[in-house]
């Protein structure tokens, strides 16, 4: 298919922060997620859009947070203490993959997925394939044939453990969605409950899965970096071993700069796709309506006009006074305007709990000369599994 790309922080922009509902989400994300995710929030445009989205936020506000990070602590401390027992050297990205599937399972789900675990976890592994998988029919033996069968897997699943979690309730997201209301009072039916949990369980352990594996890899390649990182952490003045609470999650300010530096080199969604549903003109050039477009964050954050030796590794890009005066689209790894990630505080939020236990306690550290290629599409991933070494600390 041909698309046309508006580049740039103008055109992230003009794209994504969209108040006369130019550019349809659903539309441009359909040929992608259609068969996979239909009904997730990149899939509803306008005010459909709007009213899903205000009845999923009730997940993500202060008090389930800080739900969610009880679960986060004490998963992300039991999986260190396994991986500092075993060999010191280890593949992290599919060791980290497990762990934010299962962290995604205790803090969405309150319980760990059971004996089903391996086969949702394949499910979602053959969605995210079949996105961009050349034949987009699922025909038998295809990649898409495979996802569409994960999919039905995955809303089985959802389908039937819906109706326990309404009668049981809870303080994870799962619970909180079946007592969701629509602002006419109305709770969520099953299918919609399904079909949002399926989307965002795929975004908060994929897309997360590449940014802590990014921001493990910077911090093995930048050794400085991480000590700047382990005295912050330390200097929290937590016992060893206890839990990061809430409250202080905000003192870590060099690990969330670090993390979004890492985030600028290698973006979670490199590009996001839109279809224009009326004519437009962008920089001097006449675009049709129905024209797909997309604009790419990679491009914008690798800019050297707005960042300056845009391959380094800075973290002290993100000071309130270096960011002062930049385009406030050129940093987007969330996207932005209506559809700006909902779980971006869950994302921060988990990146500083897996920083503060993986530094209080270890190092890591990367072979002499090591650079792990990156594949960039659908969800950035190193190739070789990203080899590192950890190194216990005292």
């Amino acid at each position: 298919m041909r698309s046309v790309a508006l580049l740039g922080p103008e055109g992230i922009g003009r794209l994504l922060f969209d108040q006369t509902k130019l550019f349809s989400s659903a539309e441009g994300w359909e040929p992608f997620l259609g068969l996979l995710f239909p009904r997730g929030l990149m899939l509803m445009d306008f005010e459909e859009h709007r009213l899903h989205r205000r009845a999923l936020s009730v997940a993500f506000k202060a008090e389930p947070l800080k739900a969610y990070l009880a679960a986060l602590n004490d998963g992300i401390a039991a999986r260190l203490a396994q991986w500092r027992q075993g060999p010191r050297e280890m593949l992290f990205y599919p060791a980290i993959k497990q762990l934010t599937l299962d962290l995604a399972a205790t803090s969405f789900l309150g319980a760990a997925l059971g004996p089903e675990v391996e086969a949702i976890k394949r499910a979602f592994i053959d969605m995210v394939a079949a996105s961009v998988a050349f034949i987009r029919k699922p025909l038998p033996g295809t990649a898409m044939r495979r996802g569409v069968e994960g999919r039905a897997l995955i809303v089985d699943y959802f389908s039937r453990q819906a109706p326990l979690r309404r009668e049981r309730g809870g303080s994870d997201l799962f619970a909180q969605l079946c007592r969701a209301t629509h602002e006419d009072g109305s709770l969520m039916t099953v299918r919609e409950i399904a079909d949002h949990m399926s989307f965002l369980m795929m975004a908060a352990h994929d897309t997360l899965t590449s940014s802590l594996s990014a921001f493990v890899h910077l911090l093995g390649a930048h050794p400085d970096w991480q000590e700047r990182l382990r005295a912050e952490v330390v200097g929290l003045g937590l016992e060893p071993g206890e839990a990061l609470p809430f409250e202080r999650l905000d003192e870590l300010r060099l690990t969330e700069m670090a993390f979004k530096e890492a985030m600028r080199l290698i973006p979670p969604v490199i590009s996001l796709p839109r279809r224009a549903t009326r004519e437009f003109e962008f920089g001097g050039y006449r675009i049709p309506a129905g024209t797909r477009v997309n604009t790419s964050i990679l491009f914008a954050h690798r800019m050297p006009e707005i960042w300056p030796e845009p391959e380094r590794f800075d973290p002290l890009r993100f000071t309130e006074e270096a960011a002062r005066g930049r385009h406030r689209f050129a940093y987007a790894p969330f996207g932005g305007g209506a559809h700006m990630c909902l779980g971006l505080n869950f994302a921060y939020m988990q990146a500083k709990c897996f920083a503060y236990h993986l530094l209080a306690g270890t190092g890591v550290s990367l072979a002499p000369g090591y650079r792990p290629p990156w594949q960039m599409v659908p969800i950035p991933k190193p190739r070789d599994g990203l080899r590192v070494t950890l190194d216990p600390r005292p």
